[in-house]
């Protein structure tokens, strides 16, 4: 059994994520941050659909904690799976903010760069010597990095590092086999970023060649179909996961 660690994995396209890699049959093991009921419902809807799941509390902007993260981590597998290694990382866990760059202080900026860039830097180096050889990391970064959508500077620039860390991922972890790939979301309908309205919502329809927003369950199925072995050759690579954004 193939496990998957997933951050952020108790909403949106976390949940999705964690949803769609149990029914694959791998073994899940999610992370939240400050809503443990609604991680234990994912863990829930997982155990009720025959599937097996863990949830653990986890800062992703506070690297500071991610040394005894990965001891609890090694223990945690060990008790439920009987292996104190895993097989998967998906970097998913963030948040949004919409503010033009003239009004991002620098308390806002520090902590979307904790989050989306050093959090999954300083996360992955952490774990990945308890990752077994020939595994997965999936870092979700955003469509807007491509895209210079105004009011999202700081988040899309970070999106951008998270996309060009994942290249050099695939290369140093290659000798050992570890795949590194980036999945980047377009308009979906979650609550990032206070989630969408309906004027929202029918802007980024009408910005989307398919005409409607992406569901999140369309994230997390490509994210568990690269985790699978039938697409072990994509390696380095954004794959944008939009119906069609801005093109």
């Amino acid at each position: 059994m193939k496990i998957v660690i997933i951050t952020g994995g108790s909403r949106g396209i976390g949940a999705s994520t964690a949803m769609a890699c149990a029914k694959r049959g791998m073994a899940v093991l999610i992370t939240y941050h400050r809503n443990p009921e609604m991680a234990h419902r994912v863990v829930q809807a997982i155990a009720d659909m025959g599937g097996t799941a863990l949830a653990l509390a986890l800062d992703v902007g506070k690297s500071g904690s991610f040394a005894e993260f990965s001891r609890t981590v090694s223990a945690q597998i060990e008790a439920a799976w009987g292996r104190k290694t895993f097989d998967h990382l998906v970097n998913n866990a963030g948040y949004g903010l919409y503010a033009p760059i003239t009004d991002v202080t620098e308390e806002q900026f520090d902590g979307l760069f904790s989050v989306h860039l050093k959090g999954p830097f300083f996360l992955t180096q952490a774990l990945v010597p308890l990752m077994e050889d020939g595994g997965h990391i999936v870092n979700i970064t955003s469509a807007t990095s491509r895209v210079a959508t105004a009011g999202v500077a700081p988040y899309a620039a970070f999106k951008g590092g998270l996309e060009v860390l994942t290249r050099y991922m695939a290369t140093e972890f290659g000798p050992r086999r570890i795949r590194a790939n980036s999945i980047a979301p377009g308009a979906i309908r979650t609550d990032l970023g206070g989630g969408l309205n309906d004027e929202f919502e029918a802007m980024l329809a009408g910005q989307t060649a398919l005409g409607r927003v992406g569901e999140p369950e369309e994230v997390g199925s490509v994210v568990a179909s690269l985790l699978s072995d039938e697409n072990r050759w994509i390696n380095a690579q954004n794959i944008e996961v939009a119906g069609g954004y801005i093109i």
